[in-house]
């Protein structure tokens, strides 16, 4: 029944309606620069999600949730909604012509065996060297580890790990830090960094590499927000938006 949905999420409306705010869009916009035609993605609740809006016209990117659908439409309008049809963050979803459902076995199946392309999450911090911890804060009341560790396993399967998050805390705090102090969700697995200042690679030797920088932000601007140090690719560019 629709009213026992736990998050009535939709594009307009009212209730949990989709409003990005153009921080979050700047980073999402970002992000879908990585997809490629007939791509397999995992989006992570949260910012990632939120890709499934701004995938260009004529690119088919198949979108995987772990609980069990392939196929990912964009968030339903207020006639669309189905009660049946929820992501792994429990907000109502669209299924595309051709979708599937199967069960969360062969759905982390697909994601340990290396058979998802790319996946994208948030993080509450990332180290120099592509540890992530975005599960829990000591603490804090947590439901679970959900599907982040096999998520992030993925990498030695041949999965990109591309985390999509704001470069600081709502306090001010760097998210980006030379060491996790909060609890791993895995070590040394994180490819690519996307905030809405910037724009990192991850390389196993020699750490964060930024790449690309927002417009009119300086690489001293960068520095103070990050609390760990990397290297500035010869090739630094401006910051991609997809249109």
């Amino acid at each position: 029944r629709s009213s026992d949905l736990e998050k009535r999420t939709v594009l307009g409306g009212e209730a949990n309606s989709v409003a990005v705010d153009p921080v979050r869009e700047r980073i999402v916009r970002r992000a879908v620069l990585e997809f490629r035609n007939e791509m397999y993605v995992n989006l992570g609740i949260g910012i990632p999600v939120l890709a499934s809006n701004y995938i260009p016209k004529g690119m088919t990117v198949h979108l995987h949730g772990e609980n069990g659908l392939m196929g990912l439409g964009p968030f339903p309008s207020e006639d669309q909604v189905d009660p049946d049809l929820i992501n792994a963050g429990k907000e109502t979803v669209t299924i595309l012509d051709g979708g599937s459902f199967f069960s969360s076995e062969e759905s982390f199946a697909m994601i340990r065996g290396g058979h998802i392309d790319v996946t994208m999450l948030g993080a509450m911090q990332v180290s120099r060297f592509g540890d992530i911890a975005n599960w829990m804060v000591p603490g804090k009341l947590v439901k679970g580890m959900g599907g982040a560790m096999d998520l992030v396993s993925s990498t030695g399967a041949g999965t990109k790990v591309v985390v999509t998050m704001q470069h600081r805390t709502k306090n001010g705090e760097p998210k980006i830090v030379d060491k996790c102090t909060l609890p791993l969700t895995g070590k040394r697995c994180v490819n690519q960094i996307i905030t809405e200042m910037a724009v990192f690679d991850v390389d196993e030797k020699k750490g964060l590499i930024l790449t690309e920088i927002y417009e009119g932000l300086s690489v001293d601007d960068v520095k103070t927000a990050t609390d760990a140090s990397f290297v500035v690719s010869p090739e630094l560019k401006t910051m991609g938006q997809i249109e």
